[in-house]
């Protein structure tokens, strides 16, 4: 099974043009799945693979997963096996009848407008260390710039944590106030910032050319600790973080606040 897994990924790659990330779940879904089958005594060939194993790969997930988590993972399932259908290696899914749990219908958390700007607001400016308090170290500066130029970036500007991280120098116009940001699929489209967002970012920038170098333009524009890329695990830690300062009584992640700037847009 794992070689046919392997020419699944590269028919997602190739002929579906699916980014990094979702081929990796795919890939995680499926591997975990053919190592069920294994451990239970069923053949590792796709062609004996039947009804009754795909039930009872599901049955076994329902006392550690989520319904949502394990729909999923059936949904891996059956895209597999339909191409397998299409490419004639087997004559039908063993997938296809296999019900779906049922999920709840999931509604993101969204922000007031008071509650957003308290969010964003969170990182404490460098000027506010005034009076008795203790300077701020450069990094910790640093860090608190970026944090605030995240926060806004996720707010004014609508785009998924994948999106953000993945951003470049080249990628913003501040002319125009807008970005450049790949989406699902590897489609590119255009984002626009808010003038808040983007004077954030301009003072980001500013303190990474003074304390890190000058950055390339196609280099990128966040970056973490190791002074490498910053990724998504981060990301969302750094909004956990500032709800937990904040005044908002919510516990909205990077996608409540993609929903929440949808939903302003709106009002």
């Amino acid at each position: 099974m794992n070689r046919a897994i392997e020419r699944f990924d590269k028919y997602l790659e190739v002929e579906r043009n699916s980014s990094i990330h979702t081929r990796a779940a795919y890939k995680r879904d499926l591997l975990e799945f053919s190592a069920f089958l294994k451990s239970s005594g069923v053949s590792s060939s796709v062609k004996d693979v039947r009804e009754n194993d795909v039930k009872a790969y599901v049955a076994s997930l329902h006392s550690r997963l989520k319904r949502s988590s394990i729909a999923r993972k059936l949904s891996s399932i059956r895209s597999f096996f339909t191409y397998l259908t299409k490419k004639r290696v087997i004559k039908a899914s063993p997938a296809e009848f296999v019900p779906v749990p049922k999920v709840g219908k999931f509604l993101p958390t969204v922000l007031t407008v008071d509650e957003a700007t308290a969010l964003v607001s969170s990182p404490a400016p460098p000027a506010s260390a005034k009076g008795d308090a203790e300077p701020l170290r450069p990094a910790k500066i640093g860090i608190l710039l970026r944090d605030r130029a995240v926060l806004e970036l996720l707010y004014s500007a609508g785009v998924r944590v994948s999106e953000l991280v993945a951003l470049n120098h080249l990628d913003l116009d501040f002319k125009a106030g807008t970005l450049r940001v790949m989406g699902k699929g590897d489609k590119e489209r255009v984002a626009y910032m808010g003038s808040h967002a983007a004077e954030a970012i301009k003072d980001y920038a500013l303190w990474t050319s003074r304390f890190i170098g000058k950055t390339k333009a196609d280099g990128p524009l966040f970056f973490g600790r190791s002074g490498k890329r910053l990724t998504t695990r981060t990301v969302q830690r750094i909004v956990k973080k500032y709800v937990s300062v904040s005044s908002i009584d919510k516990r909205p992640t990077p996608h409540s606040l993609r929903h929440t700037f949808a939903s302003h847009l709106l009002d």
